[in-house]
């Protein structure tokens, strides 16, 4: 009994150093799942995302990549030269015109003519692109019965994604928009404008040929587009389907290296559309000047 009462405190020692053991290891291998485990973003659709890292893991697979054409002709090139009065007044012109653009979610079924469909889409094909490479397809469907698929697919998605996917906090910032997965618009615009963007080319001759910054290239494609459409008096939403990607590249006949990048509903607002009482930042909020 004396050799236990003496060796009780021995023993007690060594179970705290076992534990201590056991919770720092148990502490350490959490911390390294932390940080090798990806943060989950459930809001993040797979066609929205940039595909340049898989671009270059199969570049360095496959060896079927094949680089652009080495020699371009260079021209002479020359603009009209505004005087600082025109190009103040051309610039306050352009700023009020497109301060007059709004997110509209209630389009008139009037039809529109395909020729400005047509030139509003040539006019965002003069992007500016990474190398050139002119990343983007613009899909434009008019057909009834094609807009109500999109419809049945995107409305099927959104409401999973607000209800699931797209969390409290999403949603609650959306409501004082009172915007919700019904999307009527899809049926009654002339025409729906869905614009994907090209993860990579296809030469001629099979092989694969790379885009550089694709996401980007095309993401200004569409503000000049946005633009175009204001120009002509047109409306539209902009609109990114989260999760409707696959479903409507398979509708839409499109190739495996377009992914959606976004879909606009395009016409006339309805004689009774209203829209939010939204101000935009001033230029001091927007602008830093060095």
């Amino acid at each position: 009994m004396t050799l236990f009462s003496s060796l009780t405190p021995v023993f007690i020692a060594i179970i705290c150093i076992l534990i201590g053991v056991i919770l720092k290891t148990n502490k350490e291998k959490e911390k390294h799942e932390t940080k090798s485990k990806p943060v989950s973003h459930p809001w993040v659709d797979e066609d929205l995302k940039d595909g340049t890292g898989h671009h270059l893991e199969e570049e360095e697979m496959d060896g079927e990549w094949q680089g652009l054409e080495e020699n371009v002709a260079h021209v002479p090139f020359s603009v009209e030269h505004y005087t600082e009065a025109e190009m103040i007044k051309r610039s306050k012109m352009f700023y009020e015109l497109l301060n007059k653009r709004r997110s509209v979610r209630f389009l008139s079924d009037e039809p529109v003519p395909r020729e400005v469909i047509d030139n509003v889409i040539r006019t965002a094909g003069t992007s500016p692109s990474g190398a050139h490479t002119e990343p983007w397809t613009f899909v434009v469907v008019q057909d009834p019965y094609l807009k109500h698929k999109i419809r049945e697919i995107v409305e099927e998605e959104e409401e999973i994604n607000y209800k699931k996917r797209m969390g409290d906090r999403w949603v609650n910032d959306l409501k004082r928009l009172r915007t919700n997965w019904i999307k009527e618009y899809l049926d009654t615009a002339p025409y729906l404008i869905l614009i994907f963007k090209q993860v990579y080319g296809l030469l001629p001759n099979g092989k694969k040929k790379t885009h550089y910054y694709n996401e980007i290239s095309v993401s200004i494609a569409c503000g000049i587009l946005l633009a175009a459409l204001q120009n002509v008096g047109l409306y539209t939403v902009t609109s990114t389907p989260l999760n409707c990607g696959p479903q409507l590249r398979v509708l839409l006949q499109r190739p495996a290296n377009e992914k959606l990048l976004l879909l606009l509903p395009v016409g006339y607002p309805k004689k009774d559309a209203t829209v939010p009482a939204l101000t935009r930042k001033p230029l001091e909020d927007i602008m830093v000047v060095m």
